[in-house]
Formats: structure tokens, C-alpha cells, sequence
């Protein structure tokens, strides 16, 4: 059980807000927190007496905010600990990324650490936000609700997003969706008939290739390198395979980390329009940069033909569920009967609250970043430490570490490990196999598990390695 202390709680409240009764600040403040997750479930809150003495209020006023904090079902008192900051109800079980391993992330009561899943937690204010869209909810209240091509709100902000990336892009080009996936399944079907062919890096984000799959693609693969995408390699694939869509992920590459600066985008359009092929561009890492926002504008620019999805699973929060596809004038007819095809529409609150984020120029929040930068480093250190033989890369940007092993054993590490799940080096294969020599290593969850999964990895990667 983790302890705040009254120091850290200081500079977590920030400045009082004189407005209203301080209690009333201070209960609203800490609910806050604790929502979204800067204070965690089950940490020990520090005591009124370490409160008076660090903020200078009254005991009278901490007393009556703890109270209100117990009262609303974000805090209790323990015999023995004090004050227990809690979700109420306690957290909800899952929420992890499904992968193609045969299951969905650890199975009900189990306490191993999921590794499989590389997507950041809710970042601070997230409950503020949907507090501020559920103020503007009652304007589409009085309709049906259904705006299958999404708000327009919602598609105008995303329009101007990459308009100021250096891509013009009009509201009527951004057909919004549930996710990625779906993006790439909307796309998918627009423009391919079943049994055609689809060109992959490989490795790849296994997801979107069975999004296309399930449409009865056909998939060929083409190799990454350690240092980005092989444009000479792609260029032959694409006169050998003649596919009629290639799947592209230029920025900070899922499960690779690399990024395609301007003139592999230029080279790869043009290789891309030379073969008659269609590219679907992923860019759901795209604002996952940690060190230097990149200098790039979206790949799009340099091609008429080329569909973007986008989604705010990575970059704000998986829970949103919200995607889009950014199409050619050409293609947009077709984007939207296929999307309509799939469903009636995303959730309308949700698209309010990512409207009013893009509009304010919110995804990774600073401190989210800072978070993801310190575990990267902490992560690379570490594994120098318990496994000096691994060679991880040290991405400028995305979720994970792509690590190269030196024996190919990848997935005999991952069926080793009951407290950790990972996801070997195979998943991410276009073929479904291979990639022994490598493993994909989220830093996006918690310190704590960080701290907690690692050593275990080691002494497991000793018993397989032996």
C-alpha cells in the first residue's frame, strides 16, 4: 500500500481556489486526483495533523474535506492506516489492449502484470473533460443521435488538426469511427475486393492486419530494419507483389519505434502512386513523441492517394473509442458507405469531449510524457542491469521498447512467465511466425509493475536461455 505524503499532496493541490470554502476546494481537488489516477487506489492519504502543518489550513477544514471524500465514496478509514484514497467501487478488472495471443489480457482474479498491452492510462482531467461535454450534450440531445460520418465539431477540429500539420484538409475529408481498426476495416472495404492483397512491414501492429484480413485479404510482408522502413526493399515488393493495398506506419512504427523522416515519406508515396498501389497510413503514435516534437509533416501531403486513420486510444485515451479516416476528395464516397456499413456511429459525448481537447491542443499532457520518457530511460537502464546480453532500442517516441535477444526464444520466454504476460516477437509477424529474436516491452504502465515485472523476466529469460 503506497503513502502520500503531505509534501507531495502540497504540490499535487497546486493553488487554492479562493472562490469557494476551502473544504470545498480541497474535497473537490483530492476527488479529482484520485479520478484520475495521480493519486492511487488503496494510497494512504496523509494524516490532518501532516495537512495543518504543511498547508496551513485549519483542522477543521481537513476534517470536513476528508469527511466529504468518505461520504462520496472516494476515500476510507482504516483501523491502523488512516485515510485510504479509493475509486468507488474499486477499479474495474481488464481494460488492456486485446492482442492476438489467444485471450484477452490475464484472466479474472489473476495478479500477473499485463505486458501484452502498450496504450498509456487516462491522463489527468479526462473527468473534467467529460464533465465540460456533458454541459454541451443537450444540444444533440433533441436529435436522434446518430451522425454516422461524425460531429461536426468533431470532424472540423480534426480537419484543422492536419491542416496545421501541413495537410489542408476539409471537414468533409474526416469520416470519424470507433477506433483505428475500424478506420482501417472501413478502408479496407472501400477500396478492396476480397482476396486481394495487402503489403506489411513486418514486424507490424497485428490489429489493423486482421481488421483487413477478416475482409479476405491476402498478406505479403516486406522487412523493417532496426533503423526504419527499407525503402529499396519496399520498392521491389511493390513491383513483385503488385498489392492493391500497402499498410504504412511512418510515425514511431508499432512495434519498431522508428521514424520516417520527410524524404522517406516523399520516396515511399512516390513508390506507392509508381505501382498503382493504395497506402493506409497509421498514425496513432503519431503525437507519442518523448524527446523533440518531430519536424514532419503527415504523409499524406505527398500523395492524392493516400487514407489516413488516426485514433485517441494512444495519444488521449483508449476509453474514448474514437477513430477517424482522413480521405482523398477521390475516395470519399466510398469511405463513407463502407463506414456506414459497419455501424450508425461513435458515442456523441465522447466526440465532444475529443473535439473540445483538439481544439485545445491537449494530447499527451506534459507531465504524461515526462512519465513516459523517465520509464523509457529507467526501463533501459534496468535491462542493462539484470540482462546486459538484450539489445533494446531507445525509440524517440511511441510506448514500448523493441528489445533483440540473443538466442531466438521469444515466445518460450512468454510461456515461461505465469506473473508476467508478454507478447513474444511472433505477434507482431506478418506471418504469423518468426521474430524469435525480439520482444516487445511496454513502459507505459506503472513504475510500481515496471519495477515488479523485469526481475521476473530475467530470471525466467535465465531458464529458457540456459
Amino acid at each position: 500500500m503506497g503513502r502520500v505524503t503531505a509534501t507531495a499532496l502540497a504540490g499535487m493541490l497546486g493553488t487554492a481556489d479562493t472562490s469557494q470554502p476551502a473544504y470545498r476546494w480541497l474535497f473537490e481537488t483530492l476527488r479529482s486526483l484520485i479520478a484520475n489516477g495521480r493519486i492511487l487506489h488503496g494510497s494512504v492519504l496523509p494524516s490532518e495533523r501532516e495537512v495543518v502543518a504543511r498547508l496551513g489550513l485549519s483542522r477543521t477544514t481537513i476534517s470536513r474535506a476528508y469527511a466529504e471524500l468518505r461520504d462520496s465514496g472516494y476515500a476510507s478509514s482504516r483501523q491502523g492506516s488512516g485515510t485510504v484514497a479509493q475509486i468507488p467501487g474499486g477499479p474495474v478488472a481488464g481494460g488492456a489492449e486485446p492482442l492476438p495471443l489467444g485471450g484477452f489480457g490475464p484472466l479474472p482474479g489473476s495478479t500477473a502484470i499485463d505486458l501484452t498491452c502498450a496504450a498509456p492510462n487516462a491522463p489527468t482531467g479526462m473527468l473534467e473533460e467529460f464533465q465540460l461535454a456533458l454541459d454541451q450534450l443537450p444540444r444533440y440531445a433533441a436529435t436522434m443521435g446518430y451522425y454516422p460520418l461524425g460531429l461536426d465539431p468533431l470532424r472540423q477540429a480534426l480537419a484543422d488538426y492536419y491542416t496545421r500539420k501541413g495537410l489542408p484538409t476539409g471537414a468533409d475529408q474526416i469520416i470519424v469511427t470507433s477506433g483505428a481498426l475500424s478506420s482501417v476495416a472501413a478502408a479496407g472495404r472501400a477500396v478492396m475486393a476480397r482476396g486481394q492483397s495487402v503489403l506489411a512491414e513486418s514486424p507490424t501492429y497485428p490489429n489493423s492486419l486482421l481488421a483487413l484480413k477478416a475482409h479476405g485479404a491476402r498478406t505479403a510482408a516486406v522487412p523493417i530494419g532496426p533503423d526504419g522502413s527499407d525503402m529499396e526493399q519496399i520498392a521491389s515488393a511493390l513491383r513483385t507483389v503488385s498489392p492493391t493495398v500497402m499498410l504504412c506506419l511512418p510515425d514511431f512504427h508499432n512495434p519498431v519505434g522508428t521514424l520516417l523522416d520527410d524524404g522517406g515519406r516523399e520516396r515511399w508515396a512516390a513508390e506507392l502512386d509508381r505501382a498503382g498501389t493504395l497506402g493506409i497510413i497509421d498514425e496513432t503514435c503519431a503525437e507519442l513523441w518523448l524527446d523533440t516534437e518531430p519536424d514532419v509533416v503527415p504523409m499524406a501531403a505527398f500523395s492524392k492517394n493516400l487514407i489516413t486513420v488516426g485514433s485517441a486510444s494512444k495519444s488521449h485515451w483508449g476509453g474514448l473509442r474514437l477513430g477517424w479516416i482522413r480521405t482523398p476528395r477521390h475516395l470519399s464516397g466510398a469511405m463513407a458507405r463502407s463506414r456506414m456499413s459497419m455501424d450508425l456511429g461513435a458515442p456523441v459525448l465522447e466526440q465532444l469531449v475529443l473535439a473540445n481537447l483538439l481544439n485545445a491542443g491537449t494530447s499527451l499532457a506534459q507531465s504524461a510524457r515526462e512519465g513516459l520518457q523517465g520509464n523509457r530511460d529507467w526501463m533501459i537502464a534496468e535491462l542493462q542491469r539484470l540482462l546486459p546480453q538484450w539489445k533494446p532500442n531507445k525509440p524517440a517516441g511511441g510506448l514500448s521498447l523493441w528489445c533483440q535477444l540473443p538466442q531466438p526464444r521469444s515466445s518460450a520466454l512468454a510461456r515461461q512467465l505465469k506473473s508476467v504476460l508478454l507478447a513474444p516477437g511472433s505477434t507482431f509477424a506478418v506471418e504469423g511466425h518468426g521474430l524469435e529474436h525480439y520482444l516487445r516491452l511496454p513502459f507505459s504502465q506503472e513504475r510500481t509493475d515496471l519495477e515488479r515485472a523485469l526481475p521476473a523476466i530475467a530470471e525466467a529469460w535465465h531458464k529458457v536461455a540456459a
